[in-house]
């Protein structure tokens, strides 16, 4: 669905290739500083870009981090499709890592939610109710209701859902991104639990978050 290209995402090409542009010209005009800024510029973002392949973990009752990043909170919250309280698993991504998002499970999407809001740091608990985001209602193949939350950062702006009501994802399929610093929360159906810890590192797509309990 979001598959990259030369192993960058889709969506950075044209800043990718903006910043190159942008350090050819200067180099050409003889001017080093600028040159050498805008070549760290277009380093940073070649790096920040990246979608490297990855293969998720088979077997049933397995649901896989989202995002790469560090589990930066855990427990109960209002589900923001339902309403119910559930556990949540919320992973925080900086500015180095990998930024595409990954489907937790083999599902069916069941809507996909806009919701304008601020830019507070993504690191803070009101994030995931006051800065812009987009939720993602995923129905897995037992009839669990997933909810996956994009949420803006301090500096993301821009959040990328290539995913529509109807579709159908496998686990660790690409369907998106946040560009420049964000979070992801995710909300478990009924009979998960987590299977990650406060500050651990995720992978999107291979880092087991959930597991289905007895």
């Amino acid at each position: 669905m979001y598959n990259p290209i030369f192993g960058l995402a889709r969506d950075g090409l044209p800043i990718i290739g903006l910043c190159a542009l942008a350090t050819l010209v200067a180099a050409l005009l003889r001017w080093p500083v600028p040159a050498v800024a805008l070549l760290l510029l277009t380093a940073f973002c070649l790096n920040f870009f990246r979608d490297p392949d990855r293969a998720a973990p088979t077997g049933p009752g397995l649901a896989v981090a989202p995002a790469d990043g560090v589990v930066c909170k855990m427990g109960e919250a209002a589900d923001p499709l339902t309403g119910e309280m559930r556990q949540v698993v919320c992973i925080f991504m900086n500015v180095f890592n990998v930024h595409v998002n990954r489907a937790v499970v083999d599902g069916t999407v069941t809507e996909v939610r806009y919701i304008p809001g601020k830019f507070f740091n993504a690191s803070f608990d009101k994030a995931s109710t006051d800065n812009e985001r987009n939720v993602l209602g995923l129905r897995d193949a037992d009839g669990g209701q997933w909810s996956v939350v994009q949420i803006a950062g301090l500096i993301a702006r821009r959040i990328v859902c290539q995913a529509m009501p109807g579709d159908s994802l496998k686990r660790g399929e690409r369907y998106g991104m946040i560009k420049f610093g964000s979070r992801l929360d995710v909300y478990l159906p009924r009979g998960y639990h987590p299977a990650v810890t406060m500050g651990q590192k995720t992978m999107a797509g291979v880092t087991v978050l959930a597991q289905k309990g007895d």
